[in-house]
């Protein structure tokens, strides 16, 4: 069957884009490995109409809303391949099964790289965090720590600082910080630790305490981290669509990758990383390849 649009990931992104799509009679088929990067968190925030729910069950949501438009399909699959067409793009999965459409869209998110601690990654999105205006109130005033070193720490502690007063940060190792950056978190109260970090101890992903290799402790209830990333498909790589320096998909206002019919949203594009800055880049997405349509047609 001939797609006007393949959207390959389901989540929130690619649901915006799959309900303008929908909403604007394109036929559109979403294609999703169910494997969101935020799988593990409880409750997402920082959403209005959705604060607190489970990102689960918003997407849930999300996708019974998209699936009352009749232009739009759904397969649960992952998507390995993709190519150029005489007449636009062909997806292969890894069943083998292959499917066509004059545009791609790519919500495809992104893959956190977590050090390897013991029991970090039991506690990521639960009380190991990545952003303070997705999780911060709900951690505020409480016994606070940041894994970083360098600038990245510095600066973190300083975005950190405005939840609470009770706040570490643990540099797992010496100390990279400039004596300006060291005096400054002093000025303000903030503890540097450089202590290698063995371990963290928790209940059901719930900090307890971190457990370093001299044998010391530290009681923490809650561990903000900035970890790297990779792009959850080299799909867009292998039909060459470029990448920024940060490692994102390249994108322009319209959400366009530097691949003529080819977009992308989501985390996969940007730092922005919250549910509804999500949503508000696959609804533009959705938008613009309709544009681009009538732009062709008309």
């Amino acid at each position: 069957m001939q797609y006007d649009v393949i959207i390959v990931g389901g989540s929130y992104a690619g649901l915006a884009a799959a309900m303008t799509l929908g909403r604007s009679l394109r036929k559109v088929l979403v294609i999703d490995s169910r494997a969101p990067c935020n799988k593990q968190t409880p409750h997402s925030h920082n959403f209005l109409t959705n604060d607190g729910q489970p990102p689960a069950a918003i997407a849930r949501r999300a996708k019974q809303q998209v699936q009352q438009y009749a232009t739009v399909s759904f397969l649960d699959a992952l998507a390995t391949t993709a190519f150029k067409t005489e007449n636009g793009f062909a997806v292969g999965l890894e069943s083998g099964q292959t499917f066509v459409a004059k545009k791609l869209v790519f919500a495809t998110g992104i893959k956190d790289v977590l050090p390897n601690i013991p029991g970090l990654a039991a506690c990521w999105g639960i009380s190991v965090l990545h952003c303070p205006y997705c999780h911060g109130y709900e951690v505020r005033s409480q016994k606070t720590g940041i894994l970083a070193n360098g600038y990245d720490g510095y600066e973190f502690a300083a975005l950190i600082a405005n939840w609470t007063h009770d706040l570490t940060l643990y540099t797992n190792g010496k100390s990279t910080l400039s004596g300006q950056q060291t005096a400054a978190l002093e000025k303000h109260n903030i503890s540097i630790v450089e202590h290698e970090i063995e371990g963290l101890n928790h209940k059901k992903g719930h900090l307890d305490q971190i457990l370093f290799k001299d044998g010391s402790t530290a009681a923490v209830q809650a561990l903000y981290a900035r970890v790297p990333f990779i792009q959850h498909t080299d799909i867009p790589q292998s039909l060459g669509c470029a990448p920024t320096e940060e490692g994102y998909i390249k994108v322009d206002a319209a959400q366009k990758t530097t691949i003529p019919g080819v977009f992308a949203c989501g985390d996969n594009a940007g730092r922005m990383r919250t549910v509804a800055n999500a949503v508000a880049m696959g609804t533009t997405t959705g938008i613009m390849v309709n544009k681009e349509f009538i732009e062709e047609t008309f």
